[in-house]
C-alpha cells in the first residue's frame, strides 16, 4: 500500500504526510504471510519511532535512503521475497492494481475509526462556524475568514485539505469561489474538507445579510435533492441507486441534469471522497457496490445562484447521524435522519 488513504486505513492513521499534494505516502505498508513492515526514508524513521512507537506496536521498520530512486520498491521486494509483478497493490505501476477492492473494504468503519470521525466531524463543524462568525460584512476579506477557519482546524490537530471561501457575486456565479482577498459584503460561503488521523470530514456553511436573499430560497429548493440522496444512502441497495436518486431529486425541483455542473460528493473516509460516481456510470466498479452501516457520506448538491448543502453523516441501522454539527447554527431535519444545515442570516 503506497497511497495515504490506504496507509492511513491499514495503520490506524499513524502516517502524517509531509507533502499533502504527494501521490504517495512517505510510509509504505507491505503485508506478507511472514509479517508486516513499514517502509520509509531514513528521515522519517525516527519520527515514526518517537511519535507513533511503531516497533512497540509490532511493526517491522525498514529504512531506505531518500536519494536512491526505487529504494522503497526494492526494499518491499526484499522483505516480501518476491518481484514487483507479484504484489497486489494500490499503485498502478506495481503488480496487480487492487485499489477498488481496498476502497470497498474500508467503507464500513471500525469502532475506533467511528470515534475518530465523530471527533473530527465535531471539529469541522466548529471550524466552519468560527469562520462565518469572524466575517464582518463590508470589512472582512475572504482571506481573513479562511485564516480563522484554518486556524480553528489546526488548533484541534486537523489540516484543511480543501478550503474554499468566497462571497457576493463570485459565490453566485462560481461553484468554487476560492479566496482572492476580496471584501465580502452581503453573502459568504465556507467549505472545508479536513483530515485527521487519516480520516476526512466535510462541511459547507453559507451566511447572508438579508432573509430575502435568493440564496435562501434556492437552498430551500435544494433541500429536496439533499434529502433524496440521503434517504438513498441508508443500508441496502447500491451506490449506483443512490446517485440515481440524486438525479431524480434534481429533476423534481425542475433542474434536471444540473448535477452535471458540479461533483456531487458521496462516501467519505480515508479519502476526501472514497470514489467519484455519477448517474449513468454503470460500468464503474462502485456502481453495484452495496451500501452498508457504519459508512460515512458527504454529499454536496448545489445549484446555480450560490446554494450548496454539505455535511458529513454516519449511516446507521435506523438512520443518519450528523457528525459536522455547528453550534447554534440553524438546521432542519432530513426525512432519512440527520440534521441538514440551513443558510444563516446575520
Amino acid at each position: 500500500m503506497t497511497s495515504s488513504a490506504a496507509v492511513g486505513w491499514r495503520t490506524g492513521g499513524l502516517s502524517d504526510p509531509i507533502d499533502l499534494t504527494a501521490n504517495t505516502d512517505p510510509v509504505w505498508v507491505v503485508d506478507t504471510d511472514h509479517g508486516s513492515a513499514l517502509i520509509t526514508s531514513e528521515i522519517e524513521g525516527p519520527r515514526l519511532t518517537h511519535d507513533f512507537r511503531v516497533t512497540e506496536r509490532g511493526w517491522q521498520l525498514v529504512l531506505v535512503p531518500w536519494y536512491e530512486a526505487g529504494a522503497a520498491l526494492a526494499a518491499a521486494c526484499d522483505f516480501a521475497a518476491c518481484s514487483p509483478e507479484e504484489f497486489l497493490s494500490d499503485a498502478a505501476e506495481i503488480g496487480s492494481n487492487v485499489r477498488a477492492d481496498l476502497v470497498a473494504a474500508r467503507l464500513a468503519l471500525s469502532e475506533p475509526e467511528l470515534e475518530d470521525l465523530r471527533e473530527l466531524g465535531a471539529l469541522v463543524g466548529r471550524a466552519v462556524g468560527d469562520g462565518i462568525a469572524a466575517w464582518r460584512p463590508g470589512v472582512s476579506t475572504d482571506f481573513e475568514v479562511a485564516a480563522v477557519t484554518s486556524g480553528s482546524l489546526e488548533a484541534g490537530g486537523a489540516k484543511a485539505v480543501c478550503l474554499i471561501v468566497g462571497g457576493d457575486d463570485r459565490l453566485r456565479r462560481l461553484r468554487h469561489p476560492l479566496a482572492v482577498g476580496e471584501v465580502c459584503h452581503d453573502a459568504i460561503m465556507v467549505v472545508v474538507v479536513a483530515r485527521w488521523r487519516g480520516l476526512h470530514a466535510a462541511a459547507t456553511r453559507i451566511a447572508v445579510r438579508r432573509a430575502s436573499d435568493e440564496i435562501v430560497a434556492l437552498t430551500r429548493d435544494l433541500a429536496a435533492v439533499n434529502d433524496a440522496v440521503l434517504a438513498a444512502s441508508r443500508p441496502g441497495g447500491t451506490w449506483g441507486e443512490a446517485v440515481e436518486a440524486l438525479a431524480r431529486g434534481y429533476a423534481a425541483i425542475g433542474r434536471a441534469n444540473e448535477w452535471r455542473d458540479h461533483f456531487q460528493g458521496g462516501p467519505i473516509g480515508f479519502e476526501q471522497r472514497e470514489f467519484e460516481l455519477a448517474p449513468g456510470q454503470s460500468t464503474s466498479p462502485y456502481w453495484s457496490l452495496a451500501r452498508s452501516v457504519h459508512t460515512a457520506v458527504a454529499w454536496n448538491p448545489s445549484v446555480r445562484g450560490g446554494a450548496k448543502i454539505e455535511d458529513t453523516y454516519l449511516v446507521g441501522e435506523s438512520g443518519l447521524e450528523t457528525l459536522t454539527v455547528t453550534p447554534s447554527w440553524p438546521t432542519a431535519q432530513s426525512p432519512g435522519g440527520g440534521a441538514r444545515s440551513a443558510v444563516r442570516v446575520v
